[in-house]
């Protein structure tokens, strides 16, 4: 197992749409550690493959709760609607006040192959939705007004030029 790096804003890998995983093997499960590792160890409560430079449907979520990694993760449900701060360890520094669905239900195959459903509130269903989001090569800051962009373009660049 091992940390891995994370990929700053400005990286391609961020914006590229990911590829479904095939089957849940060896490689897969040590990935899932891996960025398990890389998350705890930047002390976020999520993480996806492309943030690691990896295009793979892939990500890891730990609230407290937990670890839940899962391959393959979809929205099947969602209810309500609630803003809140959130961050992503590809934009550090930076907290955004972001629309989300308040509950979810989200399927995905789990380490062992296994199809999973899990329902999940507040900051769990929060930090899923954030995840599978940069699946999709969607980034926090995509779910903010222009005006709002503009006052943080300053970090933003300073971000760029870290990577």
């Amino acid at each position: 197992m091992g940390v891995l790096k994370v990929r700053l804003y400005g990286d391609p890998a961020l914006r590229k749409k990911c590829q479904e995983i095939e089957e849940v093997d060896g490689k897969i499960k040590k990935l899932l550690n891996n960025m398990a590792e890389t998350m705890h160890h930047n002390e976020g409560v999520g993480l996806a493959a492309p943030q690691v430079g990896i295009l793979k449907r892939a990500i890891v979520v730990d609230v407290g709760e937990g670890l839940t990694a899962l391959a393959n993760p979809k929205i099947l449900w969602r209810q309500g609607k609630e803003i809140a701060p959130e961050g992503c360890l590809s934009l550090p520094g930076i907290f955004l006040d972001i629309k989300r669905s308040q509950e979810v239900v989200v399927e995905g195959i789990d380490k062992n192959g296994e199809t999973q459903q899990i329902g999940a509130a507040d900051l769990f269903a929060r930090a899923l939705q954030h995840e599978i989001d940069h699946l999709n090569g969607v980034l926090i800051i995509d779910h903010i007004s222009r005006k709002k962009l503009k006052s943080i373009r300053k970090e933003l660049r300073k971000i760029e030029e870290r990577r």
